[in-house]
């Protein structure tokens, strides 16, 4: 690439983009005002925040006993209501309720009464209730000789107040915590008469109380307020500083017709699109950078403005070293969402389209960002290679001055980015290069011509967005199926769980799908005779891979550890398979699977997906469909390594049938392996040299490091083997190797 044309096309980009108002607008003009006038309006609003009173029926006061006293003139009492909580609690008072006897009557009367509005709470006291609390002080005064009483006198039913309010109402709900705290004040001014009787100090009911002190020094408490604050601001800006200019360098041209102009110049389309991401990362770092300093300034004075007015939020501005963090941070992230933002712009047809697509791109990375704001979630190997909440928690880290995890941790987090932006980089480029994508016309849509269409332009293999279709089906039937059906404990209902589901949420729709919407089901399926050598060297891959895998998976384990009630919950139906006959384990685990996921994931997903014109994406995306089907999220890893693998053989032999041999294989292993050695006196002596147990006594085996080097190097060779097989390119995968040999 020259950099002397991305340099000219990123200056002539950034200039025609400071000259749109709106772009300006955006970027510069909206963090400046947002912030201050937010603060602004909720300095206003705050002005009219105020308590309101509530109002509170009380039946059978009549019924109190005269010491402590509950009421006083027709309010509570000033020893268990304050002034200040007493003008807000307004009282009316029924003495004498006799209609209100018992407790349904008082709740269909609250009820009532709630509803139509009358009050906002209702509270009931039994006709024999200081009768009864006078019982049970009598009887604990009474004592047992020597001044305790026994445990007989004690144990006497005192009827209790109900307190009835409508909880779903917040101005009744109010009410209720509210007499609720008076009427526990009061409680405890009966526990302490009921002391002082026995000569006992009020100290008994409460002999120590708990300090807390807050050893924290006031810099990192107000670290951690801004550590999280700061980082979700400055992505999710980047995010939406980087999508508006892109549409209107991509979508925008197109509409313009200057994109064809740009697209005849000597520069090659890698340095086009270098010459745009780099525009639009430089507007996505600057509409970042601008908001976080409007937040931060209009923060500290919110904060010291209503510390001085008495409400207790001194913030304090930020550590002056996250400043540092955040420059340091928002080049990556700025490249990162400029990418995928110029990539998925390139695919919209118009600006209006463009826009379209801004909400699925929020809606995949919203959750990871909120994600790294739970209080579980912290910066471990695991959470550190998530894309962006590793990113989000590492910046925390780093601004609470946690510096040891921060570097402990920088290459997982700061590896992750920079492979997420480098593949979105590529994916921008793959979307430059392909003209049909760059010059699509719009058109209009109409479900009953869609459906013509779809029928009579059928293709011998169907199209990439009828393979994510059929991909997205599998995974919304298979999730719904598993919330409705119950996994069975005993072995037979477990089969039929699986069959049922394999067969009618996994290879059904496929089947369904190559037959309506494909000419030749057979190419679609990959149903051909592969190249006789392939089957037993699928099946010898499938044997010499499996001690890898396995490490892989207990990697994967130990960087994402299953929970303790996972665990439990899965015991049942490892047991049933336990107790199973072993052939019928195999057919129900080793086999069904084989054949119904590989007809789905290997066939029909993989088939249409090569038309994407890359045989690695659409490996990626046809293993993610596969590895996603898994329930847990480490089969699902592990899994996503497996479907790569079988998709490479499906690809190279052109057939489904070593796809199966081999997926029956590695499934077969894993149940046979764990029958044999599923009790430590039962294993064969020739387990020895290729199986260990775990250090801890459990039963977990795992293969032995010469076993596992001799994996690796001869699956090696046999992958080698099959790269070296001929294969048949889709028409779009040929035009994609041509371009790439002559950019």
């Amino acid at each position: 690439m020259n950099w002397t044309n991305i340099q000219l096309i990123w200056t002539r980009e950034l200039r025609d983009q400071l000259r749109d108002r709106r772009t300006l607008f955006t970027i510069a003009v909206l963090p400046l005002l947002l912030y201050p006038m937010m603060g602004m309006t909720f300095l206003r609003v705050t002005q009219f925040l105020q308590e309101h009173p509530t109002q509170v029926e009380v039946l059978g006061a009549d019924h109190l006993p005269p010491s402590p006293a509950l009421l006083v003139d027709g309010q509570f009492a000033l020893a268990v209501c304050p002034p200040k909580e007493a003008d807000l609690l307004r009282l009316t008072i029924r003495p004498h309720a006799s209609e209100l006897h018992s407790e349904a009557a008082a709740r269909r009367f609250a009820t009532d009464a709630i509803a139509q509005g009358q009050c906002d709470a209702v509270v009931w006291f039994p006709s024999d209730f200081a009768e009864q609390l006078a019982a049970f002080r009598e009887r604990l005064g009474r004592g047992n000789g020597g001044g305790e009483p026994s445990s007989s006198d004690a144990a006497v039913d005192v009827p209790a107040p109900q307190l009835f309010a409508n909880l779903a109402n917040d101005k009744s709900r109010i009410a209720h915590d509210r007499t609720d705290r008076v009427l526990k004040r009061w409680r405890d001014q009966i526990v302490r008469e009921i002391l002082r009787s026995r000569q006992l100090p009020d100290a008994a009911i409460e002999p120590f109380g708990v300090q807390s002190t807050d050893v924290s020094e006031e810099p990192f408490r107000r670290a951690a307020i801004w550590s999280k604050v700061l980082p979700f601001v400055l992505l999710i800006w980047a995010l939406t500083g980087a999508f508006y200019p892109a549409i209107d360098l991509c979508a925008g041209e197109k509409e313009r017709g200057t994109l064809e102009t740009l697209l005849c110049s000597p520069a090659l389309r890698s340095e086009i699109v270098w010459g745009k991401l780099l525009t639009v990362a430089t507007f996505s770092a600057v509409t970042a950078l601008l908001n976080l300093f409007s937040l931060a300034l209009t923060g500290i004075l919110l904060f010291g403005r209503l510390a001085g007015m008495g409400v207790g939020l001194d913030v304090g501005p930020p550590p002056l070293i996250s400043i540092f963090w955040l420059l340091l941070a928002i080049v990556p992230i700025a490249m990162l969402f400029g990418a995928l933002a110029l990539a998925i712009a390139a695919f919209a047809r118009s600006s209006k389209e463009g826009q379209y697509y801004l909400m699925p791109l929020l809606l995949i990375t919203l959750p990871l960002m909120i994600l790294a704001l739970l209080p579980a979630v912290e910066l471990a190997m695991g959470s550190s290679m998530i894309p962006v909440t590793g990113l989000m928690l590492w910046l925390r880290a780093l601004i609470e001055s946690d510096y040891a995890a921060a570097v402990r941790f920088a290459v997982p987090v700061l590896g992750v980015t920079a492979g997420c932006a480098w593949m979105a980089i590529r994916w921008a480029e793959r979307q430059f290069e392909n003209e049909s994508v760059l010059f699509r016309e719009s058109e209009q849509f109409g479900l009953r011509l869609w459906m013509q269409q779809l029928i009579r332009e059928r293709g011998d293999t169907p199209s990439p967005a009828e393979s994510l279709a059929c991909g997205f089906a599998i995974l919304i039937v298979t999730f719904f199926g598993s919330l409705y059906i119950q996994s069975p404990a005993h072995w037979l209902g477990l089969a039929r769980t699986i069959l049922a589901t394999q067969l009618g949420l996994v290879a059904a729709p496929a089947l369904i799908m190559a037959v309506m919407l494909t000419r030749r089901p057979s190419r679609t399926l990959l149903l051909k005779r592969p190249p006789w050598l392939s089957i037993p060297l699928a099946l010898l891959l499938a044997i010499s891979l499996h001690p890898t895998v396995v490490l892989v998976a207990q990697q994967i384990q130990a960087i994402y550890p299953p929970g303790e009630e996972v665990l439990r919950a899965m015991q049942p139906l490892v047991d049933a398979m336990q107790q199973a006959p072993w052939w019928q384990v195999v057919l129900v685990i080793a086999l069904a699977p084989a054949i119904c996921e590989e007809l789905a994931f290997r066939g029909f997903v993989l088939s249409g997906l090569r038309h994407l014109g890359s045989t690695t994406a659409a490996l990626v995306i046809s293993s993610l469909f596969f590895a996603v089907t898994h329930g847990m999220l480490q089969q699902s890893l592990s899994a996503f390594a497996v479907g790569l693998v079988i998709g490479f053989i499906a690809v190279r032999t052109g057939s489904i049938v070593p796809c199966i041999a081999f997926h029956l294989t590695h499934n077969s292993l894993s149940v046979m392996i764990g029958r044999v050695t599923s009790a430590a006196s039962d294993s064969p002596g020739w387990t020895d040299w290729l199986l260990q147990r775990a250090g801890d006594g459990s039963l977990e085996v795992s293969y032995t490091t010469p076993a596992i080097v001799a994996s690796m190097v001869l699956s090696l060779l046999l992958l080698r083997w099959f790269h070296r097989l001929p294969f048949e390119q889709s028409a779009e995968e040929r035009l994609s190797d041509s371009i790439a040999a002559n950019p």
